[in-house]
């Protein structure tokens, strides 16, 4: 047993702070509060610390790393992520892998080798993750690739009864919901009548639908309505992923779709979002490009490019709809030596370096790697990102991938920025709500059980942190930072050497 003594308890349910004392027996809280423990106990000292529940990242890219126990996440404070996201799963894949690969792989950014035919497969496998509690969306890109590959068309009546089979068997496998990538191709082009039908399987069990919707920019508030629209008709959970206003002409749009979206909850319909606590995002280069040019895969985007008209049209509905300068959009990794240079440059600068436009330098970029690029790009304002983060319906995420260059300071620091420089510097959040927003809130969203609070016979999932160090100095020039304030880490009870993996973690 374990007896954590004069911790200044912030249990994840929003109730204020308190001092007491946790008794951990095995993977499973024995006892909380104010108690004389057994005689036979470790104990730990906590004055000073604050106790938490073990944080949730309720919108990961992972899905592979967590297998591999990476320790990123980890020494956030990390011990549950729900992977799965945006429409990528990496199962089922047992009809179309190499499809399901060339589909997933820029997101899901490890070799070429994994391949699970199933949810339970995946979710076998994921049990036995070593540093982290690991919990699946099922993705509805993934799905549409297994049953019709990469092809930009409705489904035939038959691949649809597919698609339906495939997800029935992974929410009885245990996936926690679907989830849809609408700006993603091949699920960009799913029809209404497709969502509504995944959706309603989804509903009828329970589940979750969490979606990276069509358009975050100038389309944001019809976005927001299709997707109420949708749970409306269907009864589905919704959880809006990374609602944010994209590009400085469309940052008013954000208070709409918040007005929407609170309007619903009134209504009735279970609705929330997500978001991380960060300017800029981070997704694959072909997101500039319009989606259609994106159907067939990359074999078929090579040929349109090819093509000097068809070439001339997609540069020109790009400049017509991208929402931000070049300058605001960075290169953040590629797979050929040749380009490894760029990394960290905005593509602005390598437009005027190679003495081309900058569209074209984006062809030049995807024909060159084979569409295996991605991007950060400057997105939002901070009033945005307070008036999101803070809203009631918010839970906080990493939203982060791993990428073969320079990821997003996000993977390093999400959470120890919540807490330091957001909660106790800038004063958007108290403790008590802060911790909320990763811990109970996330897990009452998702389903997940006895987890998210400090609760006897909940699941000892607890971080012990400093709350007047907690914080994160990973920026994007310097992503992979350490963050500060993180004392411990305890997952289903047993304590993680931190320090032994400090020195061995590094991301590619």
């Amino acid at each position: 047993m374990k007896h954590l003594k004069n911790a200044t308890i912030v249990d994840g349910s929003g109730a204020a702070p308190y001092r007491g004392d946790l008794l951990l027996d095995g993977a499973n809280i024995a006892g909380i509060g104010a108690f004389e423990p057994p005689a036979i106990v470790e104990t730990i000292d906590c004055a000073g610390l604050v106790a938490a529940p073990g944080f949730i990242d309720a919108h990961s890219h992972s899905d592979l790393q967590v297998l591999e126990g990476r320790m990123e996440k980890a020494l956030q404070g990390v011990t549950a992520e729900v992977v799965g996201n945006c429409g990528f799963s990496p199962y089922p894949m047992a009809a179309r892998p190499e499809a399901v690969r060339q589909f997933a792989a820029e997101i899901l950014c490890s070799d070429d080798q994994w391949n699970w035919p199933s949810a339970s497969t995946y979710l076998s496998a994921a049990s036995q993750a070593p540093a982290v509690n690991v919990y699946s969306l099922v993705g509805h890109g993934t799905l549409r690739v297994e049953v019709a590959g990469m092809e930009q068309r409705p489904l035939t009546p038959a691949e649809l009864d597919r698609m339906e089979q495939l997800l029935d068997e992974a929410l009885d496998a245990g996936a926690l919901g679907i989830s849809t990538g609408l700006m993603y191709a091949p699920g960009s082009s799913a029809p209404p009548e497709e969502l509504e039908r995944i959706c309603r399987l989804t509903a009828a069990r329970g589940r979750v639908h969490a979606t990276h919707m069509r358009n975050y920019g100038a389309r944001l508030v019809e976005s927001v309505d299709e997707q109420l629209d949708l749970a409306r008709r269907t009864g589905c959970r919704l959880q809006i992923s990374h609602l944010q206003a994209v590009g400085r002409a469309n940052w008013g749009l954000q208070q709409v779709a918040l007005e929407h979206i609170h309007q619903a909850a009134d209504e009735g319909i279970d609705v929330a979002y997500d978001g991380y606590p960060y300017l800029a995002g981070n997704t694959t280069l072909t997101q500039l490009l319009p989606q259609w040019t994106l159907d067939g895969g990359i074999e078929r985007l090579e040929a349109r490019l090819g093509d000097a008209d068809t070439r001339a049209c997609i540069a020109a509905e790009m400049r017509a709809n991208i929402a931000f300068p070049w300058t605001d959009v960075y290169l953040t990794s590629v797979t050929s030596a040749q380009n490894k240079r760029l990394v960290g440059m905005n593509l602005a600068g390598i437009a005027e370096e190679r003495g081309k436009e900058p569209c074209e330098v984006v062809f030049e970029l995807l024909l060159e790697e084979r569409g295996k690029a991605t991007m950060l790009t400057f997105n939002q304002s901070e009033e945005n990102l307070r008036r999101a983060l803070t809203d009631p319906l918010a839970i906080v995420i990493t939203d982060g991938l791993y990428v073969p260059g320079r990821h997003h300071p996000r993977l390093h620091g999400t959470f120890p920025r919540l807490l330091g420089e957001l909660c106790r510097s800038r004063h958007w959040f108290t403790l008590a709500e802060a911790v909320h927003k990763v811990t109970g809130k996330p897990a009452a969203r998702f389903g997940i059980s006895h987890r998210g609070l400090l609760r006897e016979g909940y699941m000892a999932d607890i971080v012990l942190f400093d709350p007047e160090a907690i914080g994160s100095d990973a920026d994007y020039e310097n992503p992979e930072r350490l963050p500060a304030g993180i004392h411990a880490v305890f997952r289903n009870g047993e304590r993680l050497n931190l320090v032994q993996t400090v020195s061995s973690t590094h991301v590619n």
